[in-house]
Order: structure tokens, then sequence, then C-alpha cells
């Protein structure tokens, strides 16, 4: 089975938004929530974005806290939830180191970007990586030593969100 990983290049995105939105409405959700949130590092003239959303870790403290066990792994890697088996404790939402989850009052139960993995099954990039106008996010097989992701991680220069979690995320950033 394909393992799956997103690198976002930060010298190329310039906070504009578009993946956030296309997040929204890919995944229907309510005006002004997303999967994805930014943080703005560096100097303020000339700042570094970091938009994060779940990093879809190997190691993930969300899925060992939950009670129900509703969070697991996909067979690509993706960390998904089982919405059915949420009990809505949020103790996966206090858990992530990366803030990546947002519960959902209206159902009852946690929620996070599962990279759009339907649509990854049939062959297409998430909704973010479509939207990104300034070709920021690149997607594909970490396991295809062909592949731009595997050549970006193979490089050293793409490195995850605070390796010191020792979470082995499955989203890394592109830092100069």
């Amino acid at each position: 089975m394909a393992r799956y990983a997103l690198v976002i290049d930060t010298t190329k995105c310039v906070g504009c938004g578009a993946c956030k939105k296309a997040c929204q409405i890919r995944n229907d959700l309510p005006e002004g929530s997303s999967y994805i949130h930014f943080v703005t590092q560096g100097d303020p003239a000339q700042p570094t974005f970091l938009p994060v959303q779940c990093q879809h870790c190997a190691n993930p403290p969300c899925a060992s806290v939950c009670p129900a066990r509703a969070t697991h792994h996909s067979d690509e890697g993706v960390v998904l939830v089982k919405e059915k088996k949420c009990v809505g404790c949020k103790y996966c939402q206090v858990a992530c180191p990366y803030q990546a989850r947002i519960f959902d009052e209206e159902r009852g139960v946690a929620d996070k970007c599962w990279l759009c993995l339907d649509d990854v099954r049939a062959g297409k990039n998430p909704a973010c990586v479509n939207a990104c106008v300034m070709g920021a996010r690149i997607f594909g097989r970490r396991d295809d030593p062909g592949s731009e992701v595997a050549r970006l991680i193979a490089s050293g220069r793409a490195q995850p969100l605070h390796p010191e979690f020792g979470t082995e995320p499955g989203v890394l950033y592109y830092i100069l």
C-alpha cells in the first residue's frame, strides 16, 4: 500500500489562505472553520508562513489517549477518525501538540484533516494542494523514490515541525 506525505515549501507560501478555504469548502465546514491554521514566524516585514494541519503522525498522541479508539491509521498511514466510535471527550484535541483538531459541536465529535483520502485513492490530490496557486504544497508517495515528495525528503531539507515531540509526522516543511 502507498505511503503518502505532504511537504509544505515555506519559501513559496505567502499565507494567502487558499488552502484553508479549499479545505473548508471540500469538507463542508462552517464559515471560518478549517482543518488548517497559520502560524507566522520571523521578521514581520518578511514573515514565514507555516500552514499547520494534522501532521498524520506515525506515533500520534491523539490516538493513544482516545478511550474509544476512534483515531486510527489508514493503510496509507493517514490518521483518521471513526466518527461513529468518537465519544466526544476531546482528549485527542488536548493531546495534539500541533493544535490540529477541531470539535464539531453539532455532531459532537472531534474532527481533523484526512488528506481528502477518497480523492487521493482516486488518483487526485487533496483539495488544499490543488488550491495552492504558489505551488507550496507538494503531495505524493514517500515510498516512491521518483516522486517529488520523496526527493524533497531525501534532500534533508524537508523537516518535521517539532521533531522533539517524537511523533514522526507525514507532513514536513521545506525551510531554507
